[in-house]
């Protein structure tokens, strides 16, 4: 997995936290922060859900339209009305 530089502004006792917890893992401050944003956005439950997945693309792409076209209001055809 690539890696990308950022700046970011933080809350002071937050980073005082991030580092506490670091040292005491003995990982870096980075890796803290990553870990808690790949917790809070869920990405490990979308990890696992893309690793189960069976269906393939075309199949859950399909499913897709399906539903789309399920829950859209169905169109009048011109000169309908009345009828």
């Amino acid at each position: 997995m690539s890696k990308v530089r950022t700046t970011l502004t933080i809350d002071e006792d937050v980073l005082r936290w991030v580092k506490i917890r670091a040292a005491r893992t003995g990982v870096s401050d980075s890796a803290v922060i990553e870990e808690s944003l790949r917790r809070d956005l869920k990405l490990d439950v979308l990890d696992e859900l893309w690793a189960n997945a069976t269906m393939s693309q075309a199949q859950a792409s399909e499913l897709a339209l399906e539903a789309q076209h399920a829950t859209r209001p169905r169109r009048r055809t011109p000169g309908a009305r009345g009828r």
